[in-house]
């Protein structure tokens, strides 16, 4: 576990602050929670995130580019007191507060802010 230095407020702004380039979000996201994982969370076929990687001229659909910024701004909150295979397997996993979807379903289905608020329950808790 990573630990606090920060308070759960300047973590949440932080996490806001860096999502700016949508390229570096798909890259970092891709990185991070590999082709299927972000699929999943935004809507997409994983050739698609491919294609987005690989064709700089490709942009995500607007509501796609919003799962992709809220999906961003989730991981790195969770990161700031987590490893990187730990926020993954919390994307991945049932989370109560989602009714048992996973926060990658939550985000795919328009409940970011629902993720949002399991993301900063899980850090407060930790």
């Amino acid at each position: 576990m990573v630990a606090q230095t920060t308070s759960p407020a300047r973590r949440t702004t932080a996490s806001h602050d860096q999502a700016v380039d949508l390229r570096d979000i798909i890259e970092f996201l891709n990185e991070h929670l590999g082709a299927r994982l972000l699929a999943l969370t935004v809507g997409a076929d994983h050739r698609t995130v491919g294609r987005w990687l690989s064709e700089p001229d490709r942009a995500p659909r607007f509501e796609t580019e919003a799962r992709l910024r809220a999906a961003y701004q989730v991981f790195r909150l969770v990161q700031t007191v987590e490893a990187s295979p730990t926020v993954r397997a919390w994307f991945m996993g049932m989370n109560p507060q989602l009714d048992d979807k996973s926060p990658a379903e939550a985000i795919r289905d328009g409940e970011a802010r629902d993720v949002m608020a399991a993301a900063r329950a899980f850090i407060n808790a930790g």
